[in-house]
C-alpha cells in the first residue's frame, strides 16, 4: 500500500477517504508544513497530499536529494507556490483540484465587489463602533451595481462565473482581457491589455492563475488607468496585485475602493493596507465551505488513487 502524507488538517472525511485507500500519515495542524518538513516528506514518503502556505521550491527538491515521492497532489486550484519544472525533474508529477473551487470563489468574489462597492465593511466599522448616529439622506454613498461595467482579468473557469453572476444577476456589461477569445453564452467585449480594461470599467475583478507572466500584472499604470469611481477585486493570487501600487492608489483616492481575499505576502499585511477605511479585508475565504473542501479533498484524494493504480491522472499540472 503506498504511503501518503496529508500535510495539513482537512475534513476528516477526507482524511477517511485517503486512510482507505493509502497507508496515510496525517499531521493534523493548522500551519504550512515547515521546509524540513517538506524535505522529509519527499524522502519518506510515496506521494503528498499538500496545501497553499506549503513552498515547494526548487530548494527543497534540490535539499531532498532522489525523492522517494513520486506525485504531489495540490489541495486547491493555484499552484504558485510549487515549483512544477523542478518537480517534474526530480520525477513528481504534480495535480491540482480545478472545478470544485470554481462556485465557491465567484460567490466571494460577488461578496467583495458588493461590500467595496457598498462600503459595507466601513459601514460594518461605524456601527459597531458605537458611532453611528443613524440615518441620513448623504450618509456613506457608494456605487450602485446593478447595470454597471464589471472587467474580468482572466476569463477562465472563475472569470466566467463571476461574468455570469454580474450579467445575469446584476445586469452588468462584461468586458474581460484574456490571452485568446473566449466563447461565453453572455455578450462580452475583450480588450488585449490589462491597461485597456481598466480603463472601461467600473469594477476590476483579478481572476487570473499566479504565474512570473501575471506578477504585478495590475501595477500602477493599471491603476491609474481605473476611474476614480472605480473599484478593484482580487480573488485570484496576491502577487497579481502590485500591493505597494495599490496602496498609493487607495490613499489617494485615485480609485474608491478595493476588495481583497487574497495578499501579495500572505498572511502578511502592511499596516498602511490594514488602516484603510476603502479596503475591504477578508482571510483567504474563497473556498472556505465545508462541502467544498470535502470536493477539493475528493479531488486531490483521487488524483493519487488513479497515479498509484497505474491510471491517467485527472489533473496533472504541467508546465
Amino acid at each position: 500500500m503506498s504511503r501518503v502524507l496529508i500535510g495539513r488538517n482537512l475534513p476528516e472525511s477526507v482524511v477517511e477517504t485517503a486512510r482507505g485507500h493509502f497507508d496515510v500519515s496525517y499531521r493534523d495542524s493548522p500551519h504550512p508544513l515547515s521546509r524540513d518538513e517538506m524535505v522529509t516528506a519527499l524522502q519518506d514518503y510515496d506521494g503528498v497530499l499538500m496545501t497553499l502556505g506549503d513552498r515547494y521550491d526548487a530548494g527543497v527538491f534540490e535539499a531532498a536529494g532522489t525523492p522517494r515521492a513520486k506525485i504531489l497532489a495540490n489541495f486547491g486550484v493555484g499552484f504558485n507556490h510549487i515549483d512544477v519544472a523542478a518537480a517534474e525533474a526530480a520525477g513528481l508529477v504534480v495535480t491540482n483540484t480545478p472545478g470544485a473551487v470554481t462556485d465557491a470563489t465567484a460567490d466571494v468574489a460577488m461578496t467583495l465587489l458588493l461590500m467595496t462597492c457598498r462600503r459595507a465593511g466601513e459601514g460594518e466599522r461605524l456601527v459597531r463602533s458605537g458611532a453611528w448616529e443613524g440615518w441620513h439622506p448623504v450618509q456613506m454613498l457608494g456605487l450602485h451595481v446593478s447595470g454597471k461595467r464589471v472587467g474580468i482579468l482572466g476569463m477562465g473557469r472563475i472569470g466566467q462565473a463571476i461574468a455570469r453572476r454580474c450579467h445575469f444577476g446584476f445586469g452588468m456589461s462584461v468586458a474581460y482581457a484574456s490571452r485568446s477569445e473566449k466563447e461565453l453564452d453572455f455578450p462580452a467585449t475583450r480588450y488585449t491589455t490589462a491597461e485597456a480594461l481598466a480603463a472601461e470599467v467600473d469594477i476590476l475583478v483579478v481572476a487570473l492563475p499566479a504565474s512570473p507572466a501575471t506578477h504585478h500584472m495590475v501595477n500602477a499604470g493599471v491603476l491609474a488607468a481605473m476611474k476614480p469611481t472605480a473599484h478593484l477585486v482580487n480573488i485570484a493570487r496576491g502577487d497579481i496585485v502590485d500591493e505597494a501600487a495599490l496602496i498609493a492608489a487607495l490613499e489617494k483616492a485615485e480609485i474608491a475602493g478595493a476588495g481583497l481575499d487574497v495578499y501579495e505576502f500572505e498572511p502578511e499585511l502592511p499596516e498602511a493596507l490594514r488602516r484603510l477605511e476603502n479596503a475591504v479585508l477578508l482571510p483567504h475565504l474563497g473556498t472556505a465551505t465545508l462541502e467544498v473542501r470535502e470536493d477539493m479533498g475528493a479531488m486531490a484524494v483521487e488524483n493519487l488513487r488513479a497515479f498509484f493504480a497505474g491510471e491517467e491522472v485527472p489533473n496533472r499540472v504541467t508546465v
